[in-house]
């Protein structure tokens, strides 16, 4: 749809002023506006044929228009302006990575929190699932003469630690020889046949080699059980109560009962296209989320996408600030990972 020059500036005015306010926006307070050389008379003409053509709306209680659902669309798609990040915003995000710490979990929680404090919104990060990795290393480290803790870590750097009992006279040799064996079989081995290769080629090598092997058997078959599917990471879970237009307890209890139980918004994610996508209101097919945008960007190890990345948050959401964030933190974060990937 074709509009005019005139009606693209009032339209990109109104959307970007309520999304700064919250507030209506009346054809007065348009005309005040520094670039704007149109009469009130003239703004209340093209403002009323932008309501007619469905790209803003009046509300119940002010005579100033707000955008629609279709004018947050075609300003994502033809108006946004690209949005230049602060340096403060890029340190924050390279702070992610700085500490190299280079465990999958803790860079996408750091994400997830620092997105959040750089927008005040939702930040949730859906991690890769798990049984698409592969073992790198598995460590045992005794904690003491009973304990022990097995450190799995997975080719993405995903790394899990597991406490288990150790049997009463095994020596510190011998717990060294366990180590080898099962990296010698299990690395490259996929997350998700771990426990069936230990059954089948690790079991009768523990048998020649480490006293009271039948308990370390099963002892570490349990151990490498690592849950296989994607798991959410959440950041401001309660900022939307920090919105003007969720005020409301009542408006937004659907929404934060969805964010807590986890699955609907799990739903959300599946079958997310690889880079950047903007769903506004209904465009998120479920009615909780009517008020609401979700912006999403993927991250990959390599070429392949393995994760989300998402900002919830109003749909008068600071679109362009938001999407070149998401858009900086997914190339870094997949940078990031392609690098430990190689190690």
């Amino acid at each position: 749809m074709l509009l005019t020059d005139r009606q693209l500036l009032i339209l990109q005015v109104i959307i970007d002023d309520f999304i700064q306010s919250a507030q209506p926006v009346g054809s007065r307070s348009l005309s005040e506006k520094q670039g704007i050389l149109l009469s009130s008379a003239t703004i209340r003409n093209e403002m009323a044929e932008l309501e007619a053509l469905g790209f803003i709306e009046k509300t119940h209680t002010s005579s100033g228009r707000v955008p629609s659902e279709k004018g947050y669309r075609y300003y994502v798609d033809h108006l946004l302006s690209p949005h230049a990040l602060h340096a403060d915003d890029i340190n924050k995000i390279h702070s992610v990575f700085a500490e190299r710490i280079y465990e999958l979990e803790n860079i996408v929680q750091n994400s997830a929190r620092i997105l959040s404090e750089l927008t005040n919104y939702t930040a949730i990060l859906l991690g890769p699932a798990v049984k698409e990795n592969r073992l790198r290393k598995l460590q045992i480290v005794p904690l003491n003469q009973e304990s022990a803790v097995a450190i799995i870590i997975t080719d993405t750097g995903h790394v899990e630690n597991r406490i288990f009992t150790l049997p009463a006279n095994i020596v510190p040799e011998e717990i060294e020889k366990l180590v080898n064996i099962l990296n010698h079989k299990l690395k490259g081995i996929p997350i998700s046949e771990l426990q069936d290769t230990m059954l089948k080629e690790v079991a009768d090598l523990l048998r020649q080699n480490i006293q009271e092997y039948d308990y370390i058997l099963k002892t570490i078959t349990e151990t490498v059980n690592i849950p296989l599917a994607e798991k959410l990471f959440f950041a401001g879970k309660m900022n939307m109560l920090n919105q003007p237009e969720f005020h409301n307890i009542d408006k937004v209890r659907g929404l934060l009962d969805m964010i807590e139980q986890e699955q609907g918004i799990y739903e959300l994610f599946k079958h997310i296209p690889s880079g950047i996508h903007v769903k506004i209101g209904k465009e998120n097919n479920h009615s909780i989320m009517e008020n609401c945008s979700l912006i999403t960007a993927t991250y990959s190890i390599g070429q392949e996408p393995v994760g989300t990345i998402a900002i919830l948050g109003p749909t008068r959401m600071e679109y362009s600030r938001v999407i070149t964030l998401l858009d900086f933190l997914s190339k870094d974060m997949s940078l990031a990972l392609s690098r430990l990937y190689q190690q």
